[in-house]
């Protein structure tokens, strides 16, 4: 079978990475990297830490608006489909590469995989919730990463083509998270956290927050920046903050003092693995990292007013803030009560790349 897989954005290289390896192994894979993420931290490093092969195209199409950054794809997108002439797509998550993928494939009448199918915030102004709404609507196969997506599915009327894989980014968490302890034990992931300053910080493990801000809905309201910088600043541990470039522009002009908060640049993803799995506390409004920190069994509060990932709210390991720094500090500070609750086995078995390689080999010939 030959397959084009699109992938474009941080968290789609770690969820590409298990499935390459397993589809590969007797079938053709057309690897396209959109360039939605093409800074070096935030692509090339997983590539060569995952094992993920070398892209066959890369469309360096960047940032630029959604419409803009969308159309480019889809026309470039368009063109490697009619060259290649595969048997299907896959795509992963929400990124405007998803559905690019995906409107370019279904156009072209290739069936579309659709990996992460099924997840919902109930949030129509977040671009990822449009993005993933759309994608399901116009796949073949919607491989789930959870029950609970599986009945999102059904409440919008799909079920053909509706397979609970279990999670994907699981089964990378599980293959690499010995791998990242012995590599950055003793003290080794100090020396990889250089600040703004080129000065290596002073922290110990389980004594820091690990914060993410990235989401639009935040990142894009002045007044939210100001009140999540705020907070942080007023945190009883320090927060270790990797900073994506596009955010680091927009917090110039927020006229806070940064004294709490430790900015360096985005890491690679066994550090980033190590740091999540070491943090007294994940403070992020990433989807991804909900569910890593939740993997590796580290408290998260989640700086936004829904999650897709409802399955890590129980037993308080993940929680829900609003953007006010009261607010903020409460949830931060709350008493960790998870501890005492066993975590319900919702994300599968850590063997999702083999279940979605059968999947689609049964039911994309």
């Amino acid at each position: 079978m030959k397959l084009i897989t699109i992938i474009g954005a941080r968290p789609q290289f770690i969820k590409a990475a298990p499935f390459s390896e397993v589809f590969r192994r007797e079938n053709v894979e057309i690897l396209v990297h959109t360039g939605q993420h093409y800074d070096a931290n935030m692509s090339d490093v997983f590539f060569e830490e995952l094992g993920i092969p070398k892209p066959d195209y890369n469309l360096e199409v960047g940032s630029a608006s959604h419409g803009l950054q969308t159309g480019r794809m889809l026309e470039k997108i368009e063109e490697i489909i009619l060259n290649e002439k595969p048997d299907g797509m896959i795509v992963y998550g929400d990124t405007n590469s998803t559905l690019a993928g995906a409107l370019a494939a279904s156009k072209l009448h290739i069936p579309v995989f659709h990996v992460e199918a099924g997840l919902r915030s109930y949030n129509r102004l977040m671009p990822e919730e449009q993005n993933r709404v759309l994608t399901d609507h116009i796949s073949d196969l919607l491989l789930c990463p959870t029950q609970t997506a599986v009945d999102n599915l059904a409440k919008e009327g799909i079920s053909a083509g509706v397979i609970n894989t279990g999670d994907i980014m699981f089964d990378v968490v599980l293959r690499n998270m010995e791998i990242s302890k012995i590599k950055y034990s003793n003290g080794k992931w100090l020396d990889d956290l250089i600040n703004e300053n080129g000065k290596i910080p002073y922290l110990k493990e389980k004594e820091y927050y690990l914060a993410t801000i990235h989401r639009a809905e935040n990142t894009n309201d002045h007044k939210k920046l100001h009140e999540i910088f705020s907070a942080f600043e007023k945190m009883d541990k320090p927060v270790l903050l990797p900073l994506h470039p596009r955010t680091c522009k927009l917090i110039e002009g927020l006229e806070i003092k940064l004294n709490n908060t430790i900015i360096i640049k985005p890491v690679g993803y066994l550090l980033m693995l190590y740091l999540t799995a070491n943090a007294y506390m994940v403070v992020t409004d990433s989807g991804g990292l909900q569910k890593e920190a939740y993997f590796l069994k580290t408290p998260c509060t989640t700086l936004r007013d829904q999650t897709e990932w409802v399955e890590t709210l129980e037993n308080g390991w993940n929680m829900l803030s609003a953007i006010e720094v009261n607010t903020i500090l409460r949830t931060v500070t709350r008493e960790l009560d998870c501890w005492k609750h066993p975590q319900p086995m919702s994300f599968g078995d850590g063997k999702a790349a083999e279940y979605i390689n059968r999947a689609i080999l049964e039911g994309g010939k």
